[in-house]
């Protein structure tokens, strides 16, 4: 069995929300520059489904959503971040994917 990078579990995160792709995006506007000053980051760039931010010394959080048809997937990538990634994932509420993809597992398709 190969060795297992915990690091890398943990600079890119990703769930999949009940919430659009905007909600997600103002979520995280929202979210990130409120944090103890510590762990504050603030706005860098802004696109169609993405936003980052930069914290202390530069380090970038990157949140990208997409529509899915088991919802919005949402993933977030970081170095130093992950704890605050992990915790404003925890505040979005997540999609039911097992209700979602139980028919097109009941149909015969590989999970």
């Amino acid at each position: 069995m190969p060795p297992t990078n915990a690091q890398r579990a943990k600079t890119l995160q990703e769930i999949t929300t009940t919430l659009s792709v905007a909600e997600v995006i103002s979520a995280a506007k929202n979210f990130f520059p409120r944090r103890n000053s510590v762990y504050a980051a603030f706005l860098d760039r802004e696109g169609p489904g993405y936003v980052t931010f930069r914290g202390q010394g530069g380090e970038e959080i990157v949140i990208g959503a997409a529509k899915t048809e088991a919802g919005t997937r949402v993933s977030g990538s970081t170095y130093l971040f992950d704890q605050q990634v992990s915790r404003f994932f925890s505040g979005l509420p997540t999609a039911d994917v097992m209700a979602i993809s139980a028919p097109a597992l009941a149909a015969g398709a590989n999970p």
